[in-house]
């Protein structure tokens, strides 16, 4: 096989291969899903016992959005939407709002499993545009039986959210999976 036809047959694969990969991705079944419920409970200065957030830094007052006000929680995370229920993981990370135009917050934060289902953590991070109905967050890594976790998860305000309280519908699909469960 002269040079020509090698160099040809090379760039042919390296076409197809790339679209062929997305197409075997896009049409993939989650390896695991779990639908989970973030509480969100901020400090206003006299709820001490029951608050898992608290603002670190005022927004900015450039725009009307809250831009630049920071946030650093520790959530109870449950299997159903009351926020009685017991957690069965902690999300801990921080947000804050990054648009000057519209609602918009940017996630970073790892789901702390450690119950008799599961054991290991979920990082996830990403930007939550609010206005929208369903926002989807990317799953980048993880530890335990969350081992190298890839995958999505796909938030969804659930019920009426306060000034102090928040509740998100977190739809989890992770599309690779090495941990034991």
């Amino acid at each position: 096989m002269n040079s020509h036809c090698k160099l040809s047959l090379l760039s042919t694969i390296l076409f197809i291969l790339p679209s062929f990969h997305q197409t075997l991705a896009h049409d993939k079944k989650p390896c695991k899903h779990l639908v989970l419920y973030y509480h969100d409970l901020l400090f206003t200065g006299t709820n001490e016992a029951t608050a898992t957030s608290a603002v670190v830094a005022n927004k900015t007052g450039l725009g009307a959005f809250d831009f630049g006000k920071f946030i650093i929680f520790d959530d109870p995370i449950t299997a159903d939407n009351k926020l009685v229920s017991p957690p069965v993981a902690r999300a801990q990370g921080f947000y804050f709002y990054d648009m000057k135009t519209n609602y918009n917050a940017w996630f970073s934060f790892t789901l702390v499993f450690n119950s008799t289902e599961y054991k290991g953590t979920i990082s996830i991070m990403g930007a939550d545009p609010l206005p929208s109905e369903t926002r989807d967050l990317s799953v980048v890594g993880g530890t335990g039986d969350f081992f190298m976790a890839r995958g999505v998860v796909t938030f969804r305000t659930d019920g009426k959210p306060t000034l102090t309280y928040f509740r998100l519908r977190m739809d989890v699909k992770l599309y690779e999976c090495y941990g034991t469960k």
